[in-house]
């Protein structure tokens, strides 16, 4: 199937590893035109190399921090400079700080809002005016499956992941009559480095081995297993592409099946 994205322009937020990275790739394997964004130049550039070795061309390599609005900024505007226009926005940030609610204070509350939530809305923000140039656009936020059902032990997660389906729901409504759809998409357990890291806080909680509580994780999803990043991103470059041409404001969850919430 042809998704239509041959020289799409694209900026994937925090796309130096995991989810991110795995979607630069599979937008990149349909031949759009990527730009790549970390906070660490080293390792986002690694990755440029990497996407590069398997499609043929580089992306445009962004070292930011998507907690600063002026960062956000600028990659837009390069992104825009480089490939003249900006018809994709993929929304990605890590995750905060895990915790229960007693053991989160003022500046974990607000650190998680920037991260999370803040620089969606800022992202979103600059994108649209080039979005609404060409009569197209995709928007496309990661957050969680705690969008549907709370994660125990990821209060500011489970908090402010709900903020971006709201703000997606309510995009979408004054967007759809322009050609820009708004989506929001909601990992379960992926094999990245953001789950080793929840798995190994949650064995050190429990004082349980590691590799028990992955396999205990395991055992409760439906399809048996971690997904891929490779899976993720191929759904995401769907929902980014002239393919989706009317779904908008929807919030889906990509976990095997984990959560039982209709």
């Amino acid at each position: 199937m042809d998704l239509g994205l041959k020289d799409k322009p694209a900026l994937v937020l925090a796309s130096s590893k995991g989810l991110g990275k795995a979607t630069a790739l599979a937008l990149a394997l349909e031949d759009a035109n990527v730009a790549v964004l970390g906070r660490d130049e080293a390792t986002i550039r690694r990755t440029a190399d990497e996407i590069a070795a398997r499609v043929g061309r580089p992306p445009l390599a962004l070292v930011a921090d998507i907690t600063r609005a002026d960062d956000i900024e600028r990659a837009v505007r390069e992104t825009v400079d480089r490939f003249g226009g900006l018809d994709i926005l993929i929304n990605n940030s890590g995750g905060p700080r895990p915790g229960k609610f007693h053991q989160l204070s003022d500046a974990d509350w607000q650190s998680a809002f920037e991260l999370t939530l803040l620089s969606y809305i800022r992202a979103i923000r600059a994108a649209l005016p080039h979005m609404r140039a060409k009569g197209f656009g995709r928007i496309v936020n990661f957050t969680s499956s705690s969008i549907k059902e709370p994660i125990d032990n990821l209060m500011l997660s489970s908090t402010f992941r709900v903020g971006v389906v709201g703000l997606a729901k309510s995009l979408a409504a004054d967007l759809a009559r322009e050609g820009i759809l708004i989506n929001t998409v909601g990992p379960g357990r992926f094999a990245t480095d953001r789950i080793v890291e929840l798995d190994r806080a949650n064995a050190q909680s429990a004082g349980r081995p590691l590799d028990q509580v992955q396999a205990d994780a395991a055992t409760g999803i439906p399809a048996g297993r971690y997904g891929t990043p490779e899976e993720f991103g191929r759904l995401v470059a769907f929902l980014a592409s002239p393919a989706n041409s009317y779904m908008t404001g929807q919030a889906l969850l990509v976990d095997g099946g984990s959560v039982r919430a209709i």
